[in-house]
């Protein structure tokens, strides 16, 4: 291209943490219109150009937006180490990616059913678990139970004390936790879609990136809980207690945050679009 050639509009290039990318709008914003980057070069907000070099800089490790961009043209998941993949997850999060989230928590699932021997300890654990819940006093206080799978737990764990317990990564899939006390628990990256958190006591846990699509936190107390980049897409909110929460980078795309308290709430880059207020 010669010098003062007008550059095709759809052209973007990108300097992410010290690393050069070139791409389009259409890129960007085609294949999760509910991105941040969708949202960042939807043409409804002004972004910045470096005048002498004509790039737009984020500042994020620019070591996995390779993968971010072919994701984004061609629906790729890359072959990587675990290790690799927590990385490439966070920066998915960062930049609101839920359907490369989702797909690579779905391919690291897959991986560890090949590879992993069933072991009957797990479903044991599973048991006995359910079985403490369905006692009539319930305490895990402190115990670490990361990773459990605990999906659909209809036992009656209402009012169950899981206070600073380990929860991360676990299932809870629809599970019943009424009234329970969850204060500063570990939930970060933990399954809890369509689960019940009723009346749920919850100050300063760990939510950091967990998956609540739909989960029901009426009337719960999450005074100082860490929600960044949970993903809380249709969540029942009404009457909860959000107040010092931390929210930012939350997708709250449809949340019911009627009636709630939000004083103090870091909302920092958070999805807001079709909030109920």
């Amino acid at each position: 291209m010669e010098p003062g050639t007008p550059r095709p509009p759809s052209q973007v290039f990108l300097n992410v943490g010290g690393k050069k990318y070139a791409t389009t709008i259409d890129t960007l914003t085609q294949r999760e219109p509910d991105s941040m980057l969708a949202t960042i070069f939807s043409g409804q907000h002004t972004v910045f150009t470096d005048d002498k070099t004509g790039m737009i800089f984020i500042d994020r490790d620019g070591k996995h937006f390779r993968h971010i961009l072919n994701w984004l043209r061609d629906g790729i998941i890359p072959m990587l180490q675990d290790s690799d993949y927590q990385e490439l997850i966070r920066e998915a999060e960062y930049y609101q990616l839920l359907g490369l989230v989702e797909n690579i928590n779905a391919s690291l699932c897959n991986r560890k059913d090949e590879d992993t021997p069933v072991v009957e300890l797990t479903e044991l654990t599973r048991k006995e678990v359910i079985q403490i819940i369905q006692s009539e006093k319930v305490r895990f206080r402190g115990v670490n139970l990361s990773g459990l799978d605990l999906s659909k737990l209809d036992a009656e764990a209402g009012g169950s004390i899981f206070e600073d317990a380990n929860l991360r990564e676990c299932e809870l899939i629809g599970a019943d936790l009424h009234q329970a006390k969850l204060d500063r628990a570990n939930l970060q990256s933990a399954n809890l879609q369509d689960a019940c958190l009723t009346q749920s006591s919850l100050c300063e846990a760990d939510l950091r990136s967990a998956h609540l699509q739909s989960a029901k936190f009426t009337g719960a107390n999450l005074q100082g809980a860490n929600l960044e980049g949970a993903n809380l897409k249709g969540a029942k909110l009404n009457g909860a207690n959000l107040q010092g929460a931390n929210l930012q980078r939350a997708y709250l795309r449809e949340v019911d945050l009627r009636d709630s308290q939000l004083d103090g709430a870091k909302l920092g880059g958070a999805n807001l679009l079709g909030v109920i207020r």
